[in-house]
């Protein structure tokens, strides 16, 4: 089978990763597309994931710009999809896959986790023959979107730890990055402040940078989204704020650290599948698989820089995973029914 999947933003390459290595093992011919967004490239080729750039990177912050990327994009996957007699394409929340494979007769699943991004998600589930996503969201939401009932493909629990199953961090991250191990790591995620969906500016990630960055006891590593982000983080030169010039083992560096703060999605609900105390900035409208954790009392919502528990965390037992191979055989039964 020849299967196409298209990623477009950082934490897709995660999510495919032991998801093309099944595929790979099935003896399945996988082409990955991506674009220059993020540090999208530089996981991939971290991964060993080989890949093709196709059209533009990120059309920016505004609406106007980002229609446009698209444009663009969605013709340059056209053109990169035609004649190569693809049986499938997947993806996780890049809706320029399920239009381009409509308009190709692919069958595609488009899957997603985060229901509030509304424009992206909307053309996404009403182009894909099937949507897949956390048995967490209520099927009022996926409505809105066009993702009636007969198309919605569910999983139990969370993506991460389907591709967080088994892992074992490699410390050589602390190496890499001159960490202390004596200290409190903590690591932080920026907002995600080009997205449509997150227009609540607030004050408290700043405030929270002011008071990990002030503390001699701790050592934070800051991981920017932007090279915008990153420059101001710079800038403000605080003393114990860690900033990585390029990507890095994200997953083993939050495995090992003794708390995370992230304003975005993915890296808060990688903590919670490695048993890291995590605390949620996110300023937007919390998604229906957030809500369940909060309530569960695995995330934890910030509301002030003074309520983060700056300790070592204690060792304990490593959380059960997930066995991958459900959710690319969900994703694959989708299409067929």
């Amino acid at each position: 089978m020849r299967v196409w999947i298209d990623i477009s933003n950082s934490p897709q390459v995660l999510f495919f990763r032991p998801l093309i290595a099944l595929l790979e093992q099935r003896e399945h011919d996988v082409s990955v597309t991506t674009r220059d967004y993020a540090q999208t490239l530089e996981l991939l080729q971290l991964h060993g994931i080989p890949h093709e750039v196709v059209g533009p990177g990120h059309g920016g912050a505004g609406a106007w710009g980002k229609g446009r990327a698209m444009a663009t994009r969605v013709s340059a996957l056209r053109r990169f999809a035609r004649g190569r007699r693809f049986d499938v394409g997947l993806s996780h929340a890049s809706h320029e896959l399920p239009l381009v494979a409509r308009s190709l007769g692919i069958p595609s699943a488009y899957a997603f986790d985060y229901e509030f991004a509304r424009v992206q998600h909307g053309v996404g589930c009403r182009a894909a023959t099937r949507v897949v996503v956390p048995d967490a969201i209520p099927q009022d939401r996926l409505d809105r979107l066009g993702a009636r009932t007969r198309k919605v493909r569910r999983y139990p629990g969370l993506k991460e730890e389907y591709y967080l199953s088994g892992f074992e961090p490699d410390e050589a991250v602390l190496d890499d990055l001159h960490l202390d191990r004596v200290r409190i790591l903590a690591v932080v995620r920026t907002p995600p402040e080009v997205s449509l969906y997150h227009r609540h500016e607030s004050p408290l990630f700043a405030d929270v940078l002011q008071r990990v960055g002030s503390e001699p006891s701790m050592q934070a590593v800051v991981l920017p989204r932007t090279q915008e982000q990153r420059e101001a983080i710079l800038t403000a030169a605080l003393p114990s704020l860690v900033v990585p010039e390029h990507a890095v083992d994200a997953q083993s560096l939050v495995a090992l650290a003794d708390l995370v703060v992230s304003a975005g999605g993915t890296m808060n609900r990688e903590a919670v599948a490695l048993g890291v105390p995590v605390y949620t900035t996110f300023a937007g409208r919390l998604g229906a698989v957030d809500e369940q954790l909060i309530r569960e009392g695995r995330l934890r919502p910030l509301r002030s820089a003074d309520e983060l528990r700056l300790e070592k965390r204690p060792a304990g037992a490593k959380p059960a995973g997930r066995d991958p191979s459900l959710l690319l055989d969900q994703l694959l039964t989708a299409l067929e029914g």
